[in-house]
């Protein structure tokens, strides 16, 4: 049995971005459980219509995609971006003028 060692090419990180419809009570209900769907699925809000998710592989990150895909609403646009935890690590932020480091990783790993 080999080992693979986890890196940060390997391990993934998924945004889900967002544009809802919201003039509708129909539409706000739905936007409402798009967003609580993504929750109960591990992602973590970033923004009102960003949400992030780290995945241990691609593999992982595949079967999210495929369940976001399944919880997407009849109408507004859902993009999915994925990318490596190497390539997260250069993201910066800012609130007001003033940059914060990106916030660590889970500490728990991943075990399907």
């Amino acid at each position: 049995m080999s080992h693979e060692r986890l890196n940060a090419y390997k391990i993934m990180w998924l945004f889900v971005f967002f544009d809802l419809p919201v003039v509708t009570k129909k539409q706000r209900k739905a936007a409402t459980d798009f967003r609580k769907r993504l929750l109960k699925d591990g992602f973590v809000m970033m923004q009102y219509s960003v949400y992030t998710r780290h995945c241990a592989s691609k593999e992982s990150a595949e079967v999210h995609m495929k369940r976001v895909k399944f919880l997407v609403p009849e109408e507004g646009q859902v993009s999915i971006l994925k990318v490596t935890d190497k390539q997260y690590g250069q993201i910066v932020n800012f609130w007001g003028a003033k940059s914060k480091p990106v916030a660590p990783g889970p500490k728990q790993l991943e075990i399907f």
